[in-house]
């Protein structure tokens, strides 16, 4: 964990600016197409600096909130500086171990995220928990699972080996979650997995 930690805060200067126009505005689609309503309550798994932030908070409005969350103390700094508005908070912790309310969500997102949590089925278990029934489980990634395994296979270091799951495996965690209505795109430049809490 240390090592993994260590990994991805030795980017926090610059994560900001490693995703690009383009990258932005396939996130502002995603993020339009997603069941949002103003008011919902997200939680951001592995949020980082803060990236998706302003999309969400602007579809929730000043009285929904937008909660995000990150393993790196830094990370947490940044996004903090980045965005410091009242329907934003920003915490330190696990997202195997969410210090979060039971049922109280109503979305979670994990973007570019998920395939770089040492146990995805403890993070599925945790979304669910913190998700009210018919709350959304989004798992993005600007990558098909076949180009984000080559990438981080060629960049080695601690992330050498993570992977987003295979198909048959990722609908598994899902339903072992008490997700319905499971479904996924795996294409050149997004991976997207989206469940229902049944």
């Amino acid at each position: 964990m240390d090592k993994r930690r260590e990994y991805f805060e030795s980017f926090v200067e610059e994560w900001d600016k490693m995703f690009t126009a383009e990258d932005l505005e396939v996130l502002s689609f995603l993020i339009e197409s997603f069941d949002i309503q103003k008011d919902d309550k997200i939680v951001d798994l592995g949020c980082g600096t803060g990236v998706l932030f302003d999309l969400l908070r602007r579809r929730v409005g000043p009285d929904g909130l937008v909660v995000g969350v990150d393993f790196s103390e830094a990370m947490v700094q940044r996004a903090k500086r980045n965005f410091p508005f009242k329907n934003i908070i920003v915490i330190d912790a696990d997202a195997e171990m969410l210090p979060l309310k039971s049922g109280w969500f109503d979305v979670a997102i994990s973007f570019a995220s998920f395939a770089h949590f040492e146990h995805h089925e403890l993070v599925m278990e945790e979304a669910s928990r913190i998700l009210k029934k018919d709350g959304k489980f989004y798992i993005i990634h600007l990558l098909s699972s076949k180009e984000f395994e080559t990438y981080h296979h060629e960049t080695g270091g601690p992330v050498a080996e993570d992977q987003i799951p295979p198909v048959e495996k990722m609908r598994e965690l899902f339903e072992r979650g008490h997700f319905v209505d499971v479904q996924i795109t795996d294409h050149p430049g997004l991976y997207l997995a989206v469940g229902t809490r049944g």
